[in-house]
């Protein structure tokens, strides 16, 4: 073949069977659906056209020959750059339909086209292990960049090692962070440093990385899908390359499953401080980890936990600013925050037996949503203002912008939309069309007290925030002996 196109979307292999099937090249076997794929969709219209001039009344000789010299006036462009870099530049600028390039795209072309040129014949091998690293990492781009740059990030001194050279006084060759906009560089100086050995350290990393995207398939490691779910859920992505390090040097670091557990714990309890708090910055983390990762890296055994938890101590927020933020109206501060601690504090008193999937999604839509016991909306029902204020419309409003919002007036139902602006008894007591309680006497202990209650005040509001605030001040510690 003249024209070779990419490997990605079967467009090669469906390319060379249409070709196959008419005789320009041997046989060969032709991948599944190829047929309804664009490439065979394109030959079929052409080729249908072509029998349209044969079977025609004019003149059938002319009319091919027409059709030949249009296509021997079109044109293939062929633009050659010094690198991939440029390449994804000069893409990106033409490039205005069809499917976008990616970043991963080009490593990926680089990366086998290196490997052709090392080992000949065994790309196709190489392709395979490519397609496991994506199988590990899933169909979302956004996933797959993010660990190419968390890889790099957290092997940045060993894989700058090659590349330092004596009258070099740069630390990092390969750049201090990686990030969207270098990310294709630094790939590039690696595949052409060591292809096979990068793509191998990548795939076995990628397997590791596989169990915070919820992939785990390993018994093993069950200890950890609690925790790195919770990690997800309370939005502590950009950790993920520190417990990628982890994963990959555990032996090394004379670390288990079970320490690693415990790391998992505590860095959810820095998350949900920090996303509340907004301590430290977003734009410190990804340098927080990877420095978290240069002081654990000489270290073994209880060291390295004992480690993380004091860099993680020292650019936390204090506990009264913690304190502060979850007293104050919470559900405003952050509604993410705020649905993952009362999803928390409901599952503490959880046994395997009375266990209820507070995360569990309908669509795209939680079927748990947050609950505000006292409604939020504008027009407030005619007996709430009653319960609330004695009748006052004006005293009710008042009440409503300093209390609504806070943890004591929250909770967590599986059929908000059925409870919205009823009156407290109602939302107390609502059942299904089976009998089943679904209002506030669910069985969460959360709603213990608003089970047993006959009405709903400030007073109590104010009450409760007071207890569940103690409780997750417990619950997400930095500093006990026990996270969550």
């Amino acid at each position: 073949m003249r024209v070779i196109p990419q490997i990605q979307n079967n467009n090669q292999s469906d390319y060379r069977t249409v070709l196959s099937d008419v005789g320009v090249i041997s046989q060969c076997d032709a991948p599944a659906y190829a047929g309804n794929r664009k490439i065979f969709r394109a030959f079929r219209y052409f080729q249908a056209r072509i029998e349209e001039m044969v079977e025609g009344e004019n003149d059938r000789l002319a009319s091919i020959m027409a059709f030949l010299d249009k296509v021997s006036q079109a044109c293939l462009v062929k633009i050659e750059v010094a690198s991939h870099a440029d390449a994804y530049t000069l893409f990106e600028s033409l490039n205005n339909r069809g499917m976008p390039l990616t970043a991963i795209d080009l490593i990926k072309n680089k990366l086998l086209a290196r490997l052709e040129t090392t080992e000949p014949g065994k790309v196709d091998h190489y392709f395979d292990v490519w397609n496991k690293l994506l199988g590990y990492l899933g169909d979302d781009y956004s996933v797959q960049e993010r660990f190419f740059r968390h890889y790099y990030n957290a092997f940045k001194d060993p894989l700058n090692v090659p590349f330092r050279k004596d009258d070099d006084k740069r630390k990092d060759p390969l750049g201090p962070v990686a990030t969207r906009s270098n990310l294709i560089q630094i790939y590039e100086k690696l595949i052409n440093q060591d292809a096979k050995h990068h793509l191998q350290a990548i795939r076995s990393a990628g397997q590791l990385y596989a169990l915070m995207l919820a992939r785990n398939t390993d018994e093993a490691w069950a200890p950890l899908d609690k925790p790195l779910k919770d990690l997800d859920r309370i939005q502590g992505a950009p950790s993920y390359l520190l417990m990628l390090y982890l994963l990959v040097r555990r032996e090394a670091l004379g670390i288990d499953v079970t320490q690693l557990e415990e790391i998992a714990r505590l860095l959810v309890c820095f998350f949900v401080r920090r996303n509340l708090t907004d301590t430290p910055p977003t734009r410190d983390l990804t340098r927080l980890f990877m420095a978290t990762i240069d002081k654990v890296a000489a270290l073994s055994g209880t060291a390295v936990a004992k480690t993380i938890r004091n860099e993680l101590l020292a650019v936390s927020a204090s506990d009264e600013t913690f304190r502060s933020k979850l007293e104050g109206a919470i559900y405003e501060e952050n509604a993410g925050v705020t649905r993952f601690v009362l999803c928390a504090l409901a599952e503490q008193s959880m046994t395997k037996e009375t266990w209820v999937d507070l995360w569990k999604y309908e669509g795209k839509l939680f079927v748990w949503t947050i609950e505000h016991i006292f409604p939020q909306g504008d027009n407030i029902p005619a007996f709430w203002v009653a319960m609330i204020a004695d009748g006052d419309v004006k005293k009710a409003k008042a009440m409503q912008e300093t209390h609504v919002h806070k943890l004591g007036n929250l909770t967590i139902s599986g059929f908000n939309s059925a409870l919205g602006n009823k009156s407290f008894k109602e939302k107390r007591d609502r059942t299904d069309s089976n009998g089943r309680n679904v209002g506030y006497r669910n069985g969460l202990r959360l709603n213990a007290e608003l089970a047993t209650t006959e009405a709903w005040s400030v007073k109590q509001i104010d009450a409760r925030t007071t207890t569940l605030v103690d409780q997750v001040m417990s619950l997400f510690t930095l500093t006990g002996t026990k996270a969550y």
